[in-house]
């Protein structure tokens, strides 16, 4: 049976002309010789992980990155050729299939490169490598001299396995902490000079670093959140070096009106009571979409004003207070610019505790993708 859908008013709509301008931006911005490494992990940050790299490709980007071998191997099915990076850990048996596709991976230490050398020998393809350098973050990665010794001694033992970078993550680059970061980045440098040739791609900036300490740029940098017109955190958003443009919109329309007297209520648990006579609107958008339960009282724009998200929200609806009788069929932008106001993911991530990554990733596969300016 041919599925449709159209019939669902509920979708992100992403402007992927906005993410090619973020990069064409970032590259006027850097040294001529720093590349770009997109970053298209969580389904790039909610965007949609293949549409996004097919985009920054288009303008230049030299890599786009993932977090997880499945992420890698569905950038290759969708058709991107160019080259991918796993940055999380991958178990050693990926190496044979990471080998013959021509993904580079993320070493951790020596052991699992002894380990992924015994399936890439198999293959008689060599295997790319990165290795990861933990300065800070905690969480992978080598962290001493010896350590990289020991992986150098690897590398020197065999010809299938082929040493192309090595990079360290920054843990306070988006705070007003540049002690924290100075120290990993000092510690990084003289990490890699542990290596007795350096690697070809020395990276360790991700999108706060790469705005806030251009000295760190080295042979790339990891453009990650800040791809997709989102600053890291208000303290880099209020020294970025050029205008970010959001690429994604949430949208939906008024599914049905109503009029109430004033006591009525709202909603499970009947959480709101029309303290007058009152217009409401239910939109077809819930928690099951990304709209999460704690945003009630959000606000979302109809007609170029913001009217606030009334009563408990549910699985698939919502509720919203109007100013007045409405159209059914009347676009609502949950997320975005409508006229002079706008909705905007650090908003929503105020009013619930979190940062606006979060918000990004958690919109749900339920809701359809709808790309404009597909043709870059």
């Amino acid at each position: 049976m041919e599925t449709n859908t159209e019939y669902r008013p509920t979708k992100v709509v992403v402007d992927l002309n906005a993410i090619r301008e973020n990069v064409k931006n970032l590259k006027d911005y850097l040294p001529r010789d720093t590349a770009v490494i997109a970053v298209v992990k969580a389904d790039g940050y909610g965007h949609g992980e293949v549409e996004t790299a097919r985009a920054a490709f288009q303008v230049g980007a030299s890599m786009v990155s993932v977090a997880t071998p499945d992420e890698a191997l569905r950038l290759r099915e969708g058709g991107i050729t160019g080259d991918i990076l796993v940055m999380g850990p991958s178990p050693a048996a990926f190496a044979r299939i990471a080998s013959k596709l021509g993904i580079h991976v993320t070493a951790t230490g020596a052991e699992w490169l002894r380990q992924a050398t015994l399936v890439v020998d198999e293959t008689g393809q060599s295997l790319k490598v990165h290795v990861k350098i933990d300065t800070g973050m905690g969480r992978i990665g080598v962290r001493s001299a010896e350590a990289i010794r020991e992986i150098v001694e690897v590398f020197n033992t065999t010809d299938v396995i082929e040493l192309i970078g090595a990079f360290t993550h920054f843990a306070c680059a988006d705070e007003d902490d540049p002690i924290t970061t100075k120290r990993q980045f000092d510690t990084f440098t003289k990490l890699v000079e542990s290596f007795p040739v350096r690697p070809s791609i020395v990276h360790a900036a991700n999108s706060a670093a790469t705005f806030l300490y251009p000295d760190y740029a080295l042979d790339a940098v990891r453009f990650g959140i800040s791809l997709y017109g989102i600053a890291p955190s208000a303290h880099v958003e209020s020294r970025l070096p050029f205008k970010l443009h959001r690429a994604l919109r949430l949208e939906t329309e008024i599914a049905y009106v109503k009029h109430l007297e004033k006591g009525n209520k709202i909603s499970y648990g009947g959480t709101y009571e029309t303290a007058e006579d009152e217009w409401i609107g239910t939109l077809p958008i819930g928690y099951a979409d990304g709209l999460k339960r704690g945003l009630r009282g959000q606000e979302v724009l109809i007609a170029g004003e913001r009217m606030p998200i009334v009563g408990t929200i549910c699985m698939d609806q919502c509720m919203v207070k109007l100013p007045r009788p409405m159209t059914v069929g009347e676009k609502v932008i949950v997320l975005g610019r409508q006229g002079d106001e706008e909705v905007t993911m650090e908003e929503w991530a105020d009013r619930i505790g979190t940062i606006p990554y979060e918000i990004a990733v958690t919109l749900s596969k339920r809701v359809p993708r709808v790309y404009e300016n597909t043709n870059g």
